[in-house]
This record gives structure tokens, C-alpha cells and sequence, in this order.
């Protein structure tokens, strides 16, 4: 008897101190109540607590969560509708204050960042909804955090998965898209044909400077061409007058002879020259040619002689000269 009832006590005892030992698990938190009121919070690991006397009121997830954030029908500033969906993620950084300062801690962030996201997107235009995101992100998360406070939340991040306008509203935004490309396209064609129709113009431009230049310079050397022959033609008629001056006739038979030498050579050389008729007497031509021969000879110390005159030339019946 004596045995039965010390077993029965060892057993109660050990069963007491079974219920009485709570383990936490890492990432946990459980807040510990004594006849229902909170004393304080048990760490991960082995915690003794008295059974009967002592019990785990909430189990705490303190590592970060994440909430979905269902999709919404918001009505932005300039009256388009649009479909808006995201998630929140949160971390409790004091388990007591998520267990008893809010009432279903997970439906609370849900039902305050919903609320917050229609908000902050009603405050804004429709390009702006959908060209900043990342300042909708940072809005949301600077008022859900500050408003969960409070409960020993600490909001980490906020997200907004999709922005869904209605169709027509994006039919019509792909229209203003092409639009604007095309009108980029053509902005940008327009530029080119300007700075082609540019460079054509200043190449014509320096082309006709070029050409006008050339054309003054080849003017000033035909000038200067020009010029020195009639310096010259001048100084050789010069000595030929001082010759004729000094007594000397020859000098102006050699100036005679000389052009009429040029003129038959330029009648001679004429591609169309079949027949040449000398206007003048060939004796004269011989003559001129006597003289120049007696300049010679005076020019080289000989003792001038008088020439022979020429027999006088046979006329033809057309008047060509015959030999």
C-alpha cells in the first residue's frame, strides 16, 4: 500500500514537473500569463514554469512575415480606375505588445495597409501611378510602419506586385506611345534632312569660294601673262626703232619678215588649207629674207654685199604664183 501510494505521489510529481517545464522554439516568443494576467515573455530554449499556477498565453512568430495585400478597385486623382494588389512585410519586435495591444495582429496590417494604399494612390494621377512605384512603396511603408508602431511591429518593406489599368485606358496609352515615337522619328529625320541641307550648303559654298578664287588668281596670272608680252613686244619694237633711227633699215626688215613668217605659218598649219594664195609678191618675202641674211652677216663682222634681185615670179591665170 505504502508503495503503491509513493509510486502514485513520484508520478504525479514527475507529470507536474512534465507540464510545468515549456520549451520555446527557436524564432518563438510565448508570453506567460499567471491566472490570466501577463507576467512576461519565455525565450527559445528550456523555461520552467509552474503548472496550474503558470500558462504560455500567445505563441509569437518573431521572424518576418509577409502579408498579401488583396487586389483593390482605387479611383486615382484624375478618375481612372485601377486594379492594385501588393504584399507587406513585418517583423514583431516585442512579443507582449503584439499579443495584447492589437486584436488579430495579421488582419490588422492587412485592413491598415489597404486602407492606407487607396489613400495614398486617390492622392495621385494615373502617370503617376504607374511611372512611381518605388514612391508609392516608400509612402505606404513611412505611414504603415509609424501606425504600427504601437503594436511592436517594425514594417520592413512594402510592395506593390501589379498596377492594372482598365483596357481602353491602356489601348489608349499604346496609341499615345506610338504616337510619341513617331513623332520622335520624325523630329529626328527632320534634324537630319536640316543638317544634310546644312553641309550641302556649306560645301556648295566653299566649293564656289574655291572656284571664284581660282578664277581671280588665274585672271591675275593671265594679267601678269599679258603683261610681260606686251613689255616685251615693246622693248622689241623699241630696238627695232632704234635701229631704223641709227641708219640701219634691216632691223625693220627682220621685224617684217618675222611677221610675215608667223602669218604663213599659221595659214599653212590650218587643217582646212588646201590652196594658199599670197596676197603680196613672193619677191618681197624673198627680199625680207635677203635682208635678215644681211643682218647676219653684218652681225658676224662679214662685208655686207648688195643682193641679187630676184627674177620676177610668173603670174597663172588665176592669179596664183608659179615658180
Amino acid at each position: 500500500m505504502v508503495t503503491t501510494f509513493a509510486l502514485t505521489v513520484t508520478f504525479l510529481v514527475l507529470f507536474y514537473l512534465a507540464v510545468s517545464v515549456k520549451v520555446v522554439r527557436q524564432g518563438y516568443q510565448y508570453t506567460i500569463e499567471r491566472f490570466g494576467r501577463f507576467t512576461e515573455v519565455a525565450k527559445p530554449g528550456l523555461n520552467f514554469y509552474p503548472a496550474f499556477f503558470y500558462a504560455v498565453g500567445r505563441k509569437i512568430n518573431m521572424m518576418e512575415q509577409v502579408v498579401d495585400i488583396p487586389g483593390q478597385e482605387i479611383i486615382t486623382k484624375d478618375n481612372a480606375m485601377v486594379s492594385v494588389d501588393g504584399v507587406v512585410f513585418f517583423q514583431v519586435l516585442d512579443a507582449a505588445k503584439a499579443a495584447y495591444e492589437v486584436s488579430e495582429l495579421y488582419v490588422a496590417i492587412m485592413q491598415l495597409a489597404t486602407t492606407n494604399l487607396r489613400t495614398v494612390m486617390g492622392s495621385m494621377d494615373l502617370d503617376e501611378t504607374l511611372s512611381k512605384r518605388d514612391e508609392i512603396n516608400a509612402r505606404l511603408l513611412s505611414v504603415v510602419d509609424h501606425a504600427t508602431n504601437a503594436w511592436g511591429i517594425k514594417i520592413t518593406r512594402v510592395e506593390l506586385k501589379d498596377i492594372r489599368p482598365p483596357a481602353d485606358i491602356v489601348n489608349a496609352m499604346g496609341r499615345q506611345m506610338k504616337a510619341e515615337r513617331e513623332k520622335r522619328a520624325n523630329i529626328l529625320e527632320a534634324e537630319g534632312l536640316k543638317s544634310s541641307e546644312i553641309l550641302r550648303a556649306e560645301g556648295q559654298k566653299q566649293s564656289q569660294i574655291l572656284e571664284a578664287e581660282g578664277r581671280r588668281e588665274a585672271a591675275f596670272r593671265d594679267a601678269e601673262a599679258r603683261e610681260r608680252e606686251a613689255e616685251a613686244e615693246a622693248k622689241a619694237t623699241q630696238m627695232v626703232s632704234d635701229a631704223i633711227a641709227a641708219g640701219n633699215p634691216q632691223a625693220l626688215n627682220y621685224f617684217i619678215a618675222q611677221k610675215y613668217t608667223d602669218a604663213v605659218q599659221q595659214f599653212a598649219t590650218s587643217p582646212n588649207a588646201k590652196t594658199i594664195l599670197f596676197p603680196v609678191e613672193a619677191t618681197q618675202l624673198i627680199g625680207t629674207l635677203g635682208g635678215i641674211g644681211q643682218l647676219a652677216k653684218e652681225a658676224l663682222g662679214d662685208t655686207p654685199t648688195q643682193p641679187t634681185p630676184p627674177a620676177a615670179p610668173r603670174r597663172g591665170p588665176f592669179g596664183q604664183t608659179q615658180g
